[in-house]
Protein backbone atom coordinates (compact mmCIF):
# COMPACT_ATOMS: atom_id res chain seq x y z
CA UNK A 1 0.00 0.00 0.00
CA UNK A 2 1.59 3.49 -0.88
CA UNK A 3 1.57 5.75 1.82
CA UNK A 4 0.10 9.50 1.50
CA UNK A 5 2.38 11.80 0.16
CA UNK A 6 3.50 14.49 2.99
CA UNK A 7 1.20 17.90 2.62
CA UNK A 8 4.90 19.26 2.24
CA UNK A 9 8.32 19.25 1.03
CA UNK A 10 10.33 22.35 2.03
CA UNK A 11 13.79 23.45 1.03
CA UNK A 12 14.39 26.13 3.14
CA UNK A 13 18.25 26.95 2.80
CA UNK A 14 19.56 28.09 -0.19
CA UNK A 15 22.02 30.63 -1.43
CA UNK A 16 20.30 34.09 -2.82
CA UNK A 17 21.52 36.56 -4.95
CA UNK A 18 23.78 39.06 -3.43
CA UNK A 19 22.55 42.81 -3.11
CA UNK A 20 24.70 43.46 -5.44
CA UNK A 21 24.25 41.28 -8.36
CA UNK A 22 20.28 42.24 -7.85
CA UNK A 23 20.85 45.93 -7.96
CA UNK A 24 23.05 45.34 -11.04
CA UNK A 25 19.87 43.64 -12.90
CA UNK A 26 17.38 46.25 -11.31
CA UNK A 27 15.90 48.12 -14.41
CA UNK A 28 17.05 45.80 -17.32
CA UNK A 29 14.91 45.29 -19.95
CA UNK A 30 13.75 41.34 -19.79
CA UNK A 31 13.86 41.58 -23.80
CA UNK A 32 17.70 42.27 -23.09
CA UNK A 33 18.04 39.65 -20.70
CA UNK A 34 16.83 37.27 -23.46
CA UNK A 35 19.05 38.61 -26.13
CA UNK A 36 21.75 38.09 -23.96
CA UNK A 37 20.88 34.15 -23.39
CA UNK A 38 20.49 34.13 -27.39
CA UNK A 39 17.27 34.27 -27.87
CA UNK A 40 15.87 32.27 -24.21
CA UNK A 41 14.82 32.32 -20.25
CA UNK A 42 11.15 33.89 -21.05
CA UNK A 43 7.72 32.53 -19.85
CA UNK A 44 5.12 31.40 -21.86
CA UNK A 45 3.64 34.90 -23.46
CA UNK A 46 0.21 34.18 -21.44
CA UNK A 47 2.11 35.64 -18.30
CA UNK A 48 1.90 38.79 -17.69
CA UNK A 49 1.79 41.81 -15.01
CA UNK A 50 -1.74 42.28 -13.23
CA UNK A 51 -0.73 46.05 -12.91
CA UNK A 52 1.31 47.18 -15.59
CA UNK A 53 1.76 50.24 -13.78
CA UNK A 54 3.57 48.07 -11.26
CA UNK A 55 5.24 45.31 -13.30
CA UNK A 56 9.08 46.39 -12.74
CA UNK A 57 10.64 43.73 -10.45
CA UNK A 58 14.01 41.97 -10.23
CA UNK A 59 14.61 38.92 -7.40
CA UNK A 60 15.93 35.68 -6.55
CA UNK A 61 13.76 32.73 -6.82
CA UNK A 62 11.61 30.68 -4.41
CA UNK A 63 10.06 28.56 -6.54
CA UNK A 64 7.09 26.09 -5.63
CA UNK A 65 4.72 23.45 -6.80
CA UNK A 66 1.36 24.05 -6.13
CA UNK A 67 -0.56 21.47 -8.59
CA UNK A 68 -4.04 22.85 -9.96
CA UNK A 69 -6.57 24.42 -8.41
CA UNK A 70 -4.45 24.76 -5.32
CA UNK A 71 -2.08 27.34 -3.13
CA UNK A 72 -1.08 25.46 0.11
CA UNK A 73 2.28 25.57 -1.30
CA UNK A 74 2.08 28.94 -2.30
CA UNK A 75 1.12 30.40 1.22
CA UNK A 76 4.02 28.08 2.50
CA UNK A 77 6.42 29.58 0.31
CA UNK A 78 6.08 33.38 1.71
CA UNK A 79 5.54 32.16 4.91
CA UNK A 80 9.64 30.55 4.91
CA UNK A 81 10.30 33.68 2.37
CA UNK A 82 13.64 36.25 2.69
CA UNK A 83 12.89 39.74 1.66
CA UNK A 84 13.68 40.02 -2.33
CA UNK A 85 12.77 36.69 -2.91
CA UNK A 86 10.65 36.43 -5.85
CA UNK A 87 7.99 33.65 -5.36
CA UNK A 88 7.22 31.53 -8.42
CA UNK A 89 4.19 28.99 -8.53
CA UNK A 90 3.93 25.81 -11.06
CA UNK A 91 0.21 24.68 -10.71
CA UNK A 92 0.75 23.16 -14.12
CA UNK A 93 -0.87 26.05 -16.24
CA UNK A 94 -4.48 25.33 -14.82
CA UNK A 95 -7.35 27.61 -15.71
CA UNK A 96 -10.08 26.60 -13.71
CA UNK A 97 -9.63 28.44 -10.76
CA UNK A 98 -7.00 31.50 -9.16
CA UNK A 99 -3.93 30.49 -7.08
CA UNK A 100 -3.48 34.15 -5.80
CA UNK A 101 -5.45 36.72 -4.69
CA UNK A 102 -5.51 40.01 -2.90
CA UNK A 103 -5.08 38.40 0.65
CA UNK A 104 -2.05 36.04 -0.84
CA UNK A 105 -0.99 39.37 -2.08
CA UNK A 106 -0.98 41.46 0.62
CA UNK A 107 0.57 38.44 2.56
CA UNK A 108 3.43 38.57 0.53
CA UNK A 109 4.50 42.17 0.40
CA UNK A 110 3.99 41.94 4.42
CA UNK A 111 7.10 39.56 4.16
CA UNK A 112 9.11 41.56 1.74
CA UNK A 113 8.58 39.41 -1.66
CA UNK A 114 9.80 41.02 -4.59
CA UNK A 115 6.90 39.63 -6.85
CA UNK A 116 4.64 36.80 -7.13
CA UNK A 117 4.75 34.76 -10.72
CA UNK A 118 2.32 32.16 -11.31
CA UNK A 119 2.03 30.14 -14.96
CA UNK A 120 -1.89 29.76 -13.51
CA UNK A 121 -4.72 32.46 -12.52
CA UNK A 122 -5.36 35.58 -10.38
CA UNK A 123 -8.38 36.47 -9.04
CA UNK A 124 -9.47 39.66 -6.75
CA UNK A 125 -7.47 41.98 -9.52
CA UNK A 126 -8.51 45.55 -7.64
CA UNK A 127 -7.12 44.38 -4.70
CA UNK A 128 -4.04 42.83 -5.78
CA UNK A 129 -3.89 46.34 -7.50
CA UNK A 130 -4.30 48.25 -4.27
CA UNK A 131 -1.46 45.79 -2.56
CA UNK A 132 1.23 47.13 -5.04
CA UNK A 133 2.99 44.51 -5.48
CA UNK A 134 4.31 42.81 -8.63
CA UNK A 135 2.14 40.02 -9.72
CA UNK A 136 2.08 37.72 -12.69
CA UNK A 137 -0.40 35.73 -13.98
CA UNK A 138 -1.58 34.11 -17.45
CA UNK A 139 -5.12 35.19 -16.51
CA UNK A 140 -8.24 36.30 -14.31
CA UNK A 141 -11.04 33.78 -12.70
CA UNK A 142 -13.04 34.71 -9.98
CA UNK A 143 -12.52 30.83 -9.04
CA UNK A 144 -11.24 29.92 -5.69
CA UNK A 145 -9.02 27.35 -5.35
CA UNK A 146 -8.36 24.85 -2.00
CA UNK A 147 -5.28 24.61 0.03
CA UNK A 148 -5.07 20.53 0.12
CA UNK A 149 -1.44 20.21 -1.11
CA UNK A 150 0.32 18.21 -1.65
CA UNK A 151 3.10 20.80 -2.28
CA UNK A 152 6.85 21.23 -2.72
CA UNK A 153 8.75 24.43 -2.21
CA UNK A 154 12.08 25.71 -2.76
CA UNK A 155 12.98 22.90 -5.34
CA UNK A 156 12.94 22.59 -9.10
CA UNK A 157 10.05 23.83 -10.93
CA UNK A 158 8.51 24.23 -14.75
CA UNK A 159 6.96 27.08 -14.74
CA UNK A 160 5.50 28.68 -18.39
CA UNK A 161 7.82 26.36 -19.72
CA UNK A 162 11.06 27.11 -17.80
CA UNK A 163 12.77 25.32 -15.41
CA UNK A 164 12.94 27.47 -12.18
CA UNK A 165 15.58 26.73 -9.38
CA UNK A 166 15.83 28.27 -6.02
CA UNK A 167 18.26 30.87 -5.90
CA UNK A 168 18.12 31.66 -10.03
CA UNK A 169 17.70 35.20 -11.24
CA UNK A 170 13.97 36.36 -12.34
CA UNK A 171 12.84 39.82 -13.33
CA UNK A 172 10.14 41.11 -14.64
CA UNK A 173 8.52 44.35 -16.66
CA UNK A 174 5.19 44.69 -18.94
CA UNK A 175 7.03 42.08 -21.83
CA UNK A 176 6.57 39.14 -18.97
CA UNK A 177 9.07 37.49 -16.90
CA UNK A 178 12.87 36.02 -17.40
CA UNK A 179 14.56 34.05 -15.24
CA UNK A 180 18.41 33.81 -15.62
CA UNK A 181 19.98 30.14 -14.19
CA UNK A 182 21.73 30.90 -11.07
CA UNK A 183 24.98 29.76 -13.16
CA UNK A 184 24.71 32.17 -16.03
CA UNK A 185 24.08 35.38 -13.85
CA UNK A 186 27.40 36.73 -14.51
CA UNK A 187 27.68 35.78 -17.92
CA UNK A 188 24.70 37.25 -18.52
CA UNK A 189 25.78 40.48 -16.67
CA UNK A 190 28.81 41.13 -18.78
CA UNK A 191 27.31 40.30 -21.93
CA UNK A 192 23.99 43.01 -20.83
CA UNK A 193 26.55 46.06 -21.66
CA UNK A 194 27.52 45.07 -25.41
CA UNK A 195 23.45 44.34 -25.46
CA UNK A 196 22.51 47.55 -24.52
CA UNK A 197 25.13 49.32 -26.18
CA UNK A 198 24.10 47.94 -29.69
CA UNK A 199 20.53 48.84 -28.89
CA UNK A 200 21.32 52.06 -28.25
CA UNK A 201 23.18 52.17 -31.64
CA UNK A 202 20.25 51.42 -33.37
CA UNK A 203 17.85 53.84 -31.45
CA UNK A 204 20.08 56.39 -32.76
CA UNK A 205 20.21 55.69 -36.23
CA UNK A 206 16.63 55.17 -36.28
CA UNK A 207 15.87 58.64 -34.89
CA UNK A 208 17.58 59.77 -37.65
CA UNK A 209 15.74 58.45 -40.07
CA UNK A 210 17.05 55.15 -41.17
CA UNK A 211 14.39 52.59 -43.05
CA UNK A 212 16.46 49.56 -43.38
CA UNK A 213 19.31 48.09 -41.11
CA UNK A 214 22.76 47.69 -42.68
CA UNK A 215 22.99 43.97 -42.57
CA UNK A 216 19.58 43.71 -43.89
CA UNK A 217 20.78 46.20 -47.03
CA UNK A 218 24.01 43.72 -47.61
CA UNK A 219 21.79 40.60 -47.67
CA UNK A 220 19.15 42.44 -50.28
CA UNK A 221 22.02 43.54 -52.71
CA UNK A 222 24.28 40.14 -52.25
CA UNK A 223 24.05 36.88 -54.20
CA UNK A 224 21.96 35.35 -51.47
CA UNK A 225 18.74 37.14 -52.81
CA UNK A 226 17.02 36.63 -56.06
CA UNK A 227 15.32 38.76 -57.49
CA UNK A 228 12.55 37.72 -60.06
CA UNK A 229 10.56 40.98 -61.39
Amino acid sequence: MLKDPPLLTIRRRFPRLDAATLAAFRGVQTGHLVDAMAGRGALDFAIKPVDPARAAFVGSALPCETGPSDNLAILAAISIAEPGDVVVAASDAFTGTAVIGDNVSALARNRGVAALVTDGLVRDTPGIIGVELPVFARGVTPNSCMRSGPGRVGLPVVAGGVRVEAGDLVAGDRDGVVVVPRAEVATVLARLAEIRGAEAAVQAKLGAGITSLEHIEAILQSERTVYID
